[in-house]
């Protein structure tokens, strides 16, 4: 059997809200919160993958990174940009605008308030 990832644990603020950002913005399912007394804010990435947003004091951001398909990439985009949430074409500056990538022909980075920041990328 090949090694895949199950699922991942996000620190947050609040588990809930920032389950509900990342699922918006990407246009993926939010189920209701699960685990031990709903400690958990799941959130299905893929059929195989979910992340467990899980509420903690002091956050220390993690860096997710997605290669997705150009339609995929254009909804995530314009959902950015329809919540106003800041983005940008470096890890070091997501927040200039600019969907130029180094390592693809489209991609962006955006941060939650949790600090966690999002890669997006698109072949296309």
């Amino acid at each position: 059997m090949p090694v895949t990832l199950n699922h991942a644990i996000v620190p947050a603020l609040d588990n809930e809200r920032a389950a509900r950002f990342f699922a918006e913005v990407m246009g993926i399912e939010c189920p209701p919160p699960g685990g031990s007394r709903g400690r958990f804010a799941p959130v299905r990435v893929n059929a195989s993958l979910t992340f467990d947003y899980m509420t903690v004091d002091v956050p220390r951001g993690h860096h997710l990174a997605f290669d997705v398909d150009p339609v995929t990439f254009d909804g995530v985009l314009t959902r950015l940009r329809t919540r106003g949430v800041p983005y940008g074409n470096s890890p070091a500056d997501p927040a200039n605008g600019r969907i130029d990538h180094p390592l693809r022909a489209r991609g962006l980075f955006f941060v939650d308030d949790s600090g966690n920041l999002y890669e997006v990328m698109s072949p296309e």
